[in-house]
């Protein structure tokens, strides 16, 4: 005899440039919830908009207003903001070369967070919100099972992967799980020291309980390149797995608990050799 499949419910949304996807697990009627939490995301996508020229961040970056005339959120994402800069030694920064306020590599995963949030609040604590490929992972979808989220390879000097070929996968629950990288958007990313494109890396992953600071400290992971190594190994609860520009990989020293065991043995050596 099997046992009864739990209730799912899973929505796709279209917000803030990319695809959140929710997927909510348990009895009852999943559907307040999730519109919940897609308002919260539209309000977050009209405040934080850098590519809407009425938006209070675009406003403000203008001069045209200044903090106290921002809703609540702004002020609040910009000291997250500066506590990441100062974690990070300055490779994460909401105002990228020439000067231009642009906290959107803090605001997606702050978002997602605080969405996650809103749907344990409302009585659905098994969940799992992904936003463009960062997630986070709210209660097991059933007892005794996490979830599981696979990580893309990209594409390095040794080659382009195959279509859905993965870097690893990680396994968990009350987990947050982002990966800054090259696949979809080339290099984007800057070195905020240089103002160069950083090439060092061709994506790192960070798993940590939170995906605010998981997400901004994958960002200024990447602008790191190598350095990224040590500083994550230092960081309470943050561990990497990172893909470099010529095919090679490295990890942290905890990471492997993340890894369902199936997976494990794909883990580069730790120590290294």
């Amino acid at each position: 005899m099997t046992a009864a499949a739990v209730p799912m419910t899973r929505h796709a949304e279209h917000v803030m440039g990319t695809v959140f996807s929710f997927d909510v697990r348990g009895d009852g009627d999943h559907r307040d919830g999730i519109g919940r939490a897609v308002a919260w995301l539209r309000h977050v996508d009209a405040v934080f908009s850098t590519y809407r020229p009425d938006s209070p961040v675009s406003r403000l970056g203008r001069g045209e207003i200044g903090l106290t005339n921002c809703p609540a959120e702004v002020a609040e994402v910009l000291a997250l903001c500066a506590r990441v800069e100062r974690d990070s030694g300055g490779y994460f920064t909401a105002h990228p070369p020439g000067g231009r306020l642009d906290p959107s590599g803090l605001v997606k995963g702050w978002a997602i967070e605080r969405a996650s949030d809103l749907l344990t609040a409302a009585g659905l604590p098994r969940h799992s919100v992904n936003g463009g490929g960062d997630v986070q992972l709210g209660a097991e979808p059933e007892p005794g099972r996490p979830w599981r989220v696979g990580v893309a390879a990209p594409p390095t000097a040794a080659g382009r992967p195959a279509d859905g070929a993965l870097a690893t996968v990680v396994a968990g629950a009350g987990l947050a799980v982002a990966t800054s990288g090259t696949a979809e958007r080339g290099h984007h990313i800057v070195d905020p020291h240089t103002g160069r494109p950083a090439t060092a890396l061709a994506s790192i992953t960070l798993a940590g309980p939170r995906l605010t600071t998981v997400d901004a400290y994958a960002t200024a992971a990447f602008a790191m390149g190598e350095a990224a190594r040590d500083w994550v190994e230092d960081m309470e609860d943050l561990e990497a797995l990172a893909v470099t520009a010529a095919g090679q990989t490295w990890r942290t020293s905890g990471f492997h608990r993340h890894v369902p065991p199936e997976f494990r043995g794909f883990l580069p050596a730790w120590p290294p050799r």
